[in-house]
């Protein structure tokens, strides 16, 4: 069994981050998970969001940036916890949360603020 990713979830850091995400947003809805290694509800959050994320067959795209190494990204965006997971859509931010989710509210939480972009 492998363990590499769908190409629709990948990690992205601060050099690509225009390009993989704010250009990458104007053709699908696109997430991104700000975690950390040490941070307990990142650990937790990240397979319920990967498997919801899934759900959407590549209609939804989730990039996933360590803060540790991309501070300036954390520091644009004023994140004030970890983790926080952040949607664009046509290179502006729809929507926004923080803290470990589960996976029904992670559903919902894409469905109220994406479903017209999805369906």
């Amino acid at each position: 069994m492998s363990s590499t990713k769908p190409d629709y979830i990948f990690d992205v850091d601060e050099a690509g981050f225009q390009q993989q995400v704010i250009a990458a947003s104007h053709e699908k809805v696109l997430l991104v998970d700000f975690w950390a290694d040490w941070c307990a509800p990142c650990i937790s959050l990240a397979p319920a969001l990967e498997r919801v994320v899934a759900e959407y067959e590549g209609d939804v795209r989730l990039a996933k940036v360590e803060v540790d190494d991309n501070m300036k990204l954390a520091g644009h965006y004023k994140l004030r916890g970890f983790p926080t997971v952040i949607m664009f859509h046509q290179g502006e931010e729809l929507a926004r949360f923080s803290g470990s989710r589960a996976v029904h509210w992670l559903r919902d939480w894409i469905d109220e603020h994406a479903r017209e972009l999805l369906y």
